[in-house]
C-alpha cells in the first residue's frame, strides 16, 4: 500500500506567469476492511493552506468515492468537489474531504443496514464500523485533523444519503456533521424511519435536500422520491432539527438524481455544514 498523487489542481500564480498548486487528492491504494473482509483504494483531498501551514482541519468523509474528485473515475459524472473547495478556501471554508469508493454490486449491501427484498442491504453496520474502526483513524494518523465529532462529517447522495443520516444516527459520538443529498428513503420499505424515530437526538448540524424530479435506475417515481424525503424532514422537525439554525433542507425544483446536480448544490451545503466549524 502507498500514496500516490492522482490529481493536482492548479491555478495562474499571483505573481506572473507559471502555476502552483492550490491543492491536491492524494490515492492510499487498498486499504482492507476487516470489518467487510475487502478492500478499496480511498481518496483524500488536502486543502491549499495544507503544505504551507501546521494547522489541523476538520474532515468530511464522502460516499460513493469514485464519483466526487474525476469524472475519469466516476461511472456517472464527478461532484466536482476539488474545485468547489478550492473556491471555498477563498472564503476561508477548509477542510481535508476522504472519499470512500463503493465496492459496485456490493454497494446497496454496504449502504443500508436494514434489507429489501428486492435490492439487499443488511451490511451497512459493518460498512460504518468500516469508517470508524479503520478509515477515520488511519487519516487521523496520517494527516492533521481536527479529529472530534464537531469537526467530522459523513455526505452521501441517494443510498449515500441514507448511510449518512445512518451514519449519525448510530454514532453521534463520531458524526456531528451530516450531508444527507437526495436520500433513498424508500429503500427497505421504509425501515429507517422507524429507527430515526426511536434514535436519540444529539446536537450537531444536519443538511438535507431532494430534487422534484429525482426518477432513479430504481424506477422510483419523482413524487414517491419527494414525498419520502418531505416525510423524513417532518420527523426530523419532530426530534428537534430546527431549519435555519442546526439545519438546513432544500427542495431543488430543476433537482434531478445526478452528480451534475448535486455538484451545483454542493457549495451552499458546506457554507452550512463548515462554515461555521472553527479551524486549528
Amino acid at each position: 500500500m502507498g500514496y500516490t498523487t492522482q490529481t493536482q489542481v492548479w491555478k495562474p500564480h499571483p505573481s506572473g506567469p507559471g502555476h502552483t498548486v492550490v491543492g491536491e487528492v492524494l490515492v492510499y491504494e487498498d486499504l482492507r476492511s476487516p470489518q467487510l473482509g475487502n478492500k478499496r483504494d480511498i481518496l483524500i483531498y488536502l486543502p491549499p493552506s495544507y503544505r504551507t501551514s501546521d494547522r489541523h482541519y476538520p474532515v468530511l468523509y464522502m460516499h460513493d468515492g469514485q464519483n466526487i474528485f474525476d469524472e475519469a473515475t466516476s461511472y456517472v459524472g464527478e461532484w466536482q468537489v476539488d474545485e468547489s473547495m478550492e473556491k471555498l478556501s477563498q472564503e476561508g471554508i477548509e477542510a481535508i474531504v476522504v472519499g470512500i469508493p463503493n465496492m459496485g454490486v456490493e454497494r446497496l449491501n454496504e449502504y443500508s443496514p436494514f434489507r429489501d427484498p428486492k435490492h439487499g442491504g443488511g451490511k451497512g453496520e459493518k460498512y460504518l464500523k468500516f469508517l470508524i474502526e479503520t478509515v477515520k483513524p488511519f487519516i487521523d494518523d496520517e494527516f492533521r485533523t481536527l479529529p472530534g465529532r464537531d469537526h467530522t462529517g459523513v455526505m452521501g447522495s441517494s443510498m449515500g444519503g441514507f448511510i449518512s443520516l445512518c451514519a449519525y444516527y448510530y454514532h453521534p459520538e463520531v458524526f456531528g456533521i451530516a450531508g444527507v443529498v437526495s436520500p433513498a428513503f424508500w429503500f427497505a420499505d421504509g425501515a429507517i424511519y422507524r429507527f430515526v424515530e426511536k434514535a436519540r437526538q444529539v446536537p450537531g448540524r444536519l443538511y438535507m435536500d431532494v430534487g422534484f424530479r429525482e426518477l432513479t435506475l430504481s424506477h422510483v417515481s419523482s413524487r414517491r422520491y419527494l414525498e419520502g424525503v418531505r416525510r423524513m424532514h417532518r420527523l426530523l422537525q419532530q426530534k428537534g432539527w430546527q431549519p435555519g439554525h442546526d439545519y438546513l433542507y432544500l427542495e431543488d425544483p430543476e433537482g434531478v438524481h445526478n452528480e451534475g446536480h448535486w455538484a451545483r448544490r454542493f457549495p451552499d451545503m458546506m457554507r452550512f455544514l463548515f462554515g461555521g466549524v472553527a479551524q486549528d
